[in-house]
């Protein structure tokens, strides 16, 4: 019964040590797994090229779609979008009439009622796998105008979607002395003094742009479609 009883506290002091040293080396294999998902992560984690500039920048060259553009900063509406280089989209404003970049400084007063909108908006993206917008006025939306047309602000022509169509409840403006000429199809006002837009889309090389305007800019439309002249203009000098 002694040796039973001396026999055992050694047992017992092997098994722990057993105990410990298992623990220490699953401890150990954790810490290498899990040192190892954030070295993984930290090298996968996406990174911006370069950090953003400050709006009152000279004008940046970046290019969409391989096509190059020179933009101001500050009319750059989404600051991540602030640098030189490559970008997948582009997203800009400026003020109307004036053309010029908004004021990043500028605070809005608060108003008891929707101010007018006082800026065309201007996508650029690559180039869509569809067909240029030219060929869409021509080839697609005959398919979804109603049969009539009416006469529009300033010599325009309107002819209106048809309902239970990708276009419903929207208008296609042109020009008819010009073909083909000013096309833009515009969105009715809503509910609530919600303005109505207005897209002019046009495809430059390996880009496309997109601009949106309020409807009731349409009553100057030739002032805005030379005003777009001019920013696409500057934007994209001719090579």
């Amino acid at each position: 019964m002694t040796d039973i009883a001396r026999h055992q506290p050694k047992t017992a002091r092997k098994r722990a040590g057993a105990s410990t040293g298992l623990l220490f080396a699953l401890g150990t294999l954790i810490f290498l797994i899990v040192g190892a998902a954030a070295l993984v992560a930290l090298m996968l984690w996406p990174r911006w090229p370069g950090s953003a500039v400050a709006p009152d920048a000279p004008a940046l060259p970046i290019t969409v779609g391989g096509v190059l553009f020179n933009v101001p900063p500050a009319a750059i509406r989404i600051p991540m979008q602030r640098r030189a280089g490559a970008l997948e989209r582009l997203d800009l404003a400026f003020l109307w009439p004036s053309l010029a970049p908004p004021d990043p400084s500028a605070k809005l007063a608060p108003v008891e009622t929707i101010p007018p909108i006082d800026r065309l908006f201007i996508t650029i993206e690559p180039q869509s796998p569809g067909m240029p917008p030219s060929e869409r006025v021509r080839m697609i939306y005959p398919r979804y105008l109603a049969e009539t047309q009416f006469d529009g602000p300033d010599g325009l022509k309107v002819i209106p979607f048809k309902e239970g169509t990708p276009y419903q409840n929207e208008d296609l403006f042109f020009d008819p002395a010009a073909q083909p000429g000013f096309v833009s199809r515009c969105s009715r006002p809503g509910a609530a003094g919600t303005p109505g837009m207005c897209l002019y889309e046009l495809r430059i090389e390996g880009a496309d742009i997109t601009v949106r305007f309020p409807s009731e800019w349409l009553t100057g439309w030739r002032a805005a479609n030379e005003g777009i002249a001019k920013l696409i203009g500057a934007l994209k000098p001719a090579s």
